[in-house]
């Protein structure tokens, strides 16, 4: 053996140890990723629990929060146009409603999302007067829509310039917020979706849950007197 051929073999061999190291500190990584996304969020609800999806960034935890369903999952949208990746939470409490039609509010609609149906439903409907500016409402049964008035009183979480939808459906209801945006110079030079320290606050997922047992517990009374 030459020492050239020597050298070539201790390099192959270097390089190989060198990108065995990445992928095990990329595979942990990804395993501590939902710890680190959700933070101490699982405190506030009953028998939390991590269920895996089988995609990469997308991420659910599961328990119960005053007697209620919870499911909390977070996506990572690459498919706007000309926009960073953005990180999307999805707090979603899936109890069936007394509803026979979706609702479903979106703040700055552009185009189709990963994290919602809102483009397939196939009927938009006119903003009604004092919900937030920028908002758009589409429902797949007009003729048996959920009254805004039921719904108006508890939009303020449309405050938040990062709250992007409400979805109230017959299977349930469902508040969606962007978490983070794509740090800029990674996106651009390595096309990678780095949300750095993003970490989902225990209170602003119990601010969440307040709103969304708010607008249920509305829809629950307007069934009871309209039935």
């Amino acid at each position: 053996m030459t020492w050239q051929t020597a050298i070539g073999i201790l390099a192959g061999v270097g390089l190989a140890f060198l990108l065995a190291r990445q992928l095990l500190a990329a595979s942990a990584r990804r395993a501590a990723e939902p710890d680190i996304l959700f933070g101490r969020a699982p405190d506030i609800l009953e028998n939390p629990r991590l269920e895996s999806t089988g995609t990469v960034g997308v991420h659910r935890l599961l328990g119960e929060w005053n007697g209620l369903p919870v499911q909390i999952q977070t996506v990572v949208d690459t498919l706007a146009v000309r926009k960073l990746p953005s990180l999307w939470l999805m707090v979603t409490i899936p109890e069936p409603l007394p509803l026979r039609s979706t609702f479903d509010l979106m703040m700055r609609a552009a185009g189709p999302t990963s994290f919602s149906n809102f483009d397939l439903l196939p009927h938009a409907v006119q903003v009604p007067s004092g919900f937030p500016e920028h908002a758009a409402i589409r429902t797949d049964d007009p003729a048996h829509l959920l009254p805004a008035h039921v719904i108006a009183p508890y939009l303020g979480a449309f405050d938040n310039p990062r709250m992007k939808e409400l979805l109230i459906s017959p299977r349930g209801l469902r508040l969606v917020l962007q978490m983070a945006e794509a740090d800029r110079a990674r996106y651009g030079v390595f096309r990678q979706a780095d949300f750095g320290e993003a970490v989902l606050e225990a209170s602003m997922l119990q601010d969440m849950l307040v709103q969304l047992a708010a607008i249920r517990r509305a829809i629950l009374d307007w069934n009871a007197r309209t039935t």
